[in-house]
């Protein structure tokens, strides 16, 4: 029997190679302990860098250490993604319009987290199990270029018009949360999904075509290429810092008032996120009261705070804007259910 004798050398090597591999893969995992991914639909990141989400990331990573990793997309886009890495669950934590972050919920993506400040948002901005919170209050709206439509439209039955073919586009519903509000609002004016898919249909002669992404149709607008387009309020009136030409407005039906709806962000933390405790460090850091001050003053959006009564400028813009437009409250459950229903009778009437 032959006895074999290792080189003390090669053992002395071998475990400091060892030590040094234990070392990396700890320092790895601190490295990724530090960071947070973020899966949002458009809207809260300026196209300056000086939006509110630009803010409260860059004040968020310099208070924690935690770096903010940051995906953008179209409402329904962002869910897909979600659901399609259920099982290697990348995002820590999802913000989408609804009624997106509610089919998010009902897809299982969402998990219950209480922020620390929840108390000071009101039982309609969060889900009753706790798996969704609104971060930022907004309203559904249109916009237009106030260059060569200095007079904005009032009514859905102007945008017939034939000055408007090819000078009207709206994102696609199902896919963009303003685009799904497209078709919401247009059942409530018209009183139902049959009239509103009859006219649906009309207003897709003038259609330009189909958008991933509501925040690329205002730069269109602002240039002149189309001239009416849809949005929401925070967003647009974010966009307007930089596009002097973009004009916000509510289209009322013929003879009626204009009518809007609230379409929060609404932020879930994700079910099996990878790094969960930074993603829900962060949803408490956008709901403490310097945070939810910021997004009108910032962002150009409404606080989701009941304690926050913000009296600054684009405040007091946004007051007046609002000003006899009728706010109604979809019913959401409904929206949820049928939503699918709703996007197939829209693809329908228009041929989409």
């Amino acid at each position: 029997m032959r006895t074999y004798t290792t080189p003390i050398t090669a053992v002395t090597g071998a475990l400091a190679l060892a030590a040094t591999l234990t070392a990396c893969a700890g320092s790895t995992t601190a490295a990724d302990e530090k960071v947070v991914t973020v899966y949002s639909a458009d809207g809260l990141k300026g196209e300056a860098g000086d939006g509110w989400y630009d803010k409260v990331f860059k004040d968020f990573e310099q208070q924690t250490g935690i770096k903010v990793k940051y995906v953008e997309g179209g409402s329904g886009e962002m869910v897909q993604r979600a659901a399609r890495e259920k099982s290697n669950t990348q995002a820590d934590l999802l913000v989408t319009l609804p009624p997106f972050i509610q089919q998010a919920d009902s897809k299982g993506l969402l998990q219950a987290y209480t922020p620390k400040d929840a108390a000071m948002v009101s039982g309609a901005d969060k889900a009753d199990d706790g798996t969704w919170i609104a971060v930022v209050n907004n309203y559904f709206g249109f916009v237009h270029n106030k260059k060569e439509l200095p007079t904005a439209p009032t009514t859905w039955e102007q945008l017939l018009d034939g000055r408007f073919k090819n000078k009207l586009q709206y994102s696609t519903p199902g896919v963009a949360g303003d685009g799904t509000a497209v078709v919401i609002k247009a059942m409530h004016d018209f009183g139902g999904k049959e009239p509103a898919m009859e006219y649906l249909k009309k207003l897709q002669a003038n259609n330009v075509g189909p958008s991933s992404s509501t925040s690329k149709l205002a730069p269109k607008v602002d240039k002149g290429e189309i001239l009416v387009a849809n949005g929401d309020v925070q967003m647009n009136f974010a966009q307007a810092r930089s596009m002097p030409n973009l004009g916000i407005w509510f289209p009322a039906k013929q003879g009626g008032r204009p009518t809007t709806f609230a379409l929060p962000y609404a932020a879930g933390l994700v079910n099996g996120a990878p790094h969960g405790e930074n993603g829900k460090k962060l949803l408490d850091f956008m709901l403490t009261e310097q945070a939810q001050r910021e997004v009108s003053a910032v962002g150009g959006g409404f606080s989701v705070r009941k304690d926050v009564r913000a009296t600054d400028a684009n405040a007091i813009a946004l007051g007046r804007l609002m000003s006899g437009v009728v706010v109604f409250e979809p019913d959401w459950a409904d929206i949820d259910k049928n939503l699918t229903a709703y996007v197939d009778a829209w693809k329908s009437a228009t041929g989409s």
